[in-house]
């Protein structure tokens, strides 16, 4: 029987080797191009959040994020701690506070959003009672909510206080290794692109 097989000369198994080189610099160059490109926008969206790089009662951010327990509305105690091995952005707000109430609806949004196994919103609330936690989501939320109980109505709790926050909303954005990445004070557009960008690109990480 004939052989029917295909034989390469040199030439071509030099030509063909070449193709192979030249295919495998595109695609390297390729991959090298994108990362630094989505680097850079992570960058830019996280630096578009304008997060303040100190806290009066935790210092310079980032660093390691104090632990605490809190307690559920159904009486079980959690602590931040348990939450390591995913992003958590921590929220201290309340339902007497007029900033809070127009930030809540892009809050929301924003958990909707970006909701999965790897990222956690943990909102604490400065409120006297769960009825006025209730009376501000009555829709309830895709969040998890703590109640931070102050002195007197109006107040902020001594948790919320004990992370340096004086006036709510205050929030901070926590990466996997438990260490507070982002430190924001007052309100934030929390669906905007720029803000859900740089919380995915924690969640990247």
């Amino acid at each position: 029987m004939p052989n029917t097989s295909m034989k390469l000369d040199g030439p071509k198994i030099a030509a063909l080797g070449l193709v192979a080189v030249a295919s495998a610099l595109l695609v390297g160059y390729f991959v090298w191009m994108v990362q630094p490109a989505a680097a850079r926008e992570a960058v830019a969206a996280c630096n578009g959040m304008k997060a303040n790089p100190k806290n009066k009662q935790l210092g310079v951010i980032p660093r390691p994020a104090p632990d605490f327990t809190v307690t559920s509305s159904k009486g079980k105690p959690v602590k931040l701690s348990e939450y390591k091995g995913k992003v958590v952005l921590v929220h201290f707000w309340a339902s007497w506070c007029g900033a809070c109430e127009q930030e809540k609806p892009s809050l929301i949004k924003m958990a909707e959003d970006l909701t999965s196994p790897d990222f956690q919103v943990v909102t604490i609330a400065s409120d006297l009672d769960w009825g006025a936690v209730a009376k501000a989501l009555p829709h309830g939320a895709p969040f998890q909510v703590f109640l931070d109980k102050p002195d007197e109505e109006g107040s902020i709790g001594p948790l919320t206080t004990s992370w340096g926050t004086t006036a709510v909303p205050e929030s901070f954005l926590i990466d996997r290794k438990g260490r507070i990445r982002m430190y924001f004070d007052n309100r934030r557009d929390w669906d905007a692109p720029i803000a859900e960008a740089c919380i995915q690109s924690i969640i990247d990480e």
